[in-house]
């Protein structure tokens, strides 16, 4: 079975242990806790550790909430299904909701899982790539999404570099596949937490720079993403649902141990001695800045990150930072 595939299949199994959580907690107000569907960006992973770790304590139904979260078939598709109204909320990425509401998706950022980029250019020592100059004449998998290829060309001009300099392989989702079978000399589009970690547990010594520190502007790489009428009519539920993950994060931060075995129950599949290492590597990155509340999105950051997607021509017009998100559903109000 696929890692895909067992985690899908795990994904619904937890849902059905979630149903019983009321062993552990009571439902705010009585009652049996309300459907509330999220659609992951991805299989079972790290980054997901917070949401699994508040259905497996029972916050979200003290919250009134029967979250489940569903594993999609294509990374793209989360987003499409808040704008359509077939889920609550789903975990996606900054560019995805620039592009999303550019192409006329009302969907709205509530809060930020992950709020630095994940997205990096990664190689292998034999490579001899140290520094974006060495590119040139390399060959370069990517997952063939756009604004990662924007990506590349931006960081290969900061070199004095084109696309023309380099060979750009679209492998999809075959990263990994594509540099341990030297089918390319770095990949661009692995995450240092999960991608960047496997290669360093293989003891491969794996070179890892995120985008950020190539030139492209900082961004939040994991976001939660909300249909604009579900934040109108409905913003409490959202508030509830932020608060649970807030107290499963910090359990997890507490006890990462737990917290993968948690993991582990939820995607069986995945490799215990690799998971604990992703889930080391990734539980400093779900932490807030002193001061600022959970699920903080700084405004700034992304009119500078808009910007930048409208210069490369993945947007087509430079949206107000008030349509893509909002602070307004975190602890405290959470500011603008």
């Amino acid at each position: 079975m696929s890692r895909v595939a067992a985690a899908a299949l795990a994904a619904a199994v937890l849902v059905a242990v979630a149903a019983g959580c009321g062993e552990k907690a009571e439902p705010r107000g009585g009652g049996e806790p309300q459907p509330f569907d999220v659609a992951l960006d991805f299989y079972v992973n790290p980054d997901h550790v917070g949401l699994y770790e508040a259905i497996e304590q029972g916050y979200f139904t003290e919250a009134g909430l029967d979250v489940r979260p569903r594993v999609p078939s294509d990374p793209s598709a989360p987003i499409k299904q808040v704008a359509a109204g077939q889920v609550d909320l789903a975990i996606s990425y900054e560019p995805e909701v620039m592009i999303a509401r550019d192409q006329g998706l009302d969907v709205v950022a509530v809060g930020a899982l992950v709020s630095e980029p994940l997205t990096s250019l990664i190689s292998l020592p034999e490579a001899g790539i140290s520094r974006p100059r060495d590119l040139a004449g390399a060959t370069i998998a990517t997952a063939g999404i756009p604004y990662q290829t924007a990506f590349l060309e931006s960081i290969l001009e900061g070199a004095a570099l084109s696309l023309d300099d380099v060979e750009e392989v679209n492998v999809g989702l075959n990263l990994l596949p594509a540099l341990l079978s030297n089918r390319a000399d770095a990949i661009l589009g692995g995450f240092k937490n999960i991608e960047g970690v496997d290669l360093a547990e293989r003891g491969e010594d794996p070179s890892i720079v995120p985008v950020d520190e190539l030139g492209i502007p900082t961004y939040d790489e994991l976001v939660l993403v909300a249909s604009e009428d579900l934040v109108a009519d409905d913003p409490e539920e959202i508030r509830l649902f932020l608060d649970a993950l807030e107290r499963g994060t910090r359990d997890a931060a507490r006890d990462p141990t737990a917290a993968t075995e948690t993991l582990l129950a939820a995607a069986p599949d995945l490799d215990p001695k690799l998971t604990a290492a992703e889930v080391e590597a990734t539980l400093p990155l779900l932490e807030v800045q002193p001061g600022d509340p959970y699920g903080y999105m700084d405004v700034g950051q992304w009119q500078q990150f808009a910007g930048f997607m409208a210069d490369e021509g993945l947007i087509a017009v430079l949206p107000e930072p008030g349509e893509m998100l909002t602070n307004e559903l975190l602890a405290r109000g959470g500011g603008k």
